[in-house]
């Protein structure tokens, strides 16, 4: 088995295609962090104050349950964490997945994806999450990123 993982949370298909190619390109496992409700379309209404991504966003101490686990998580010494990025910072379901499993000794590198925003506090609101981890600095890609790019990227780590 491979001892890198990309663990990813995708809403709209764009972070999942990210993640495969990544997944690809540096010849990891692959597991999607599922919801145990799924987003509809006006839960991810950024727009509407009362949708639910925006209650969730607006409570930092939310966390939406999973609906599925990484068996042998022991097994991975390094685990790219992948996500769009939702009012500049990761969505809770992110923590929810981090705060699940004992990271001691693990790597965490998370990635993301978004139309425009960058990363954001992202990096320093996830590090509270990843008791006992290495966190290294995240990077934000188009959906379309190359193959190649991602490599390059993950090699430069």
């Amino acid at each position: 088995m491979s001892k890198t993982l990309v663990a990813y949370f995708s809403a709209s298909g764009v972070t999942a295609k990210l993640a495969k190619t990544l997944a690809s390109a540096i010849g990891a496992d692959l597991h999607e962090i599922r919801p145990v409700k799924p987003y509809s379309a006006a839960d991810l209404d950024w727009t509407n104050p009362k949708s639910r991504s925006s209650v969730e966003m607006n409570d930092k101490s939310f966390r939406p349950a999973i609906a599925n686990r990484v068996e042998n998580m022991e097994q991975y010494d390094t685990v790219y964490v992948g996500f769009p990025i939702w009012w500049y910072v990761a969505p809770t379901i992110i923590h929810t997945f981090l705060e699940s499993y004992d990271l001691t000794g693990k790597t965490i590198v998370p990635f993301a994806t978004s139309g425009s925003s960058g990363m954001g506090n992202t990096c320093s609101e996830l590090a509270p999450s990843c008791r006992g981890a290495v966190m290294k600095n995240g990077r934000r890609f188009s959906g379309g990123a190359r193959e190649s790019e991602l490599r390059a990227w993950a090699q430069a780590l």
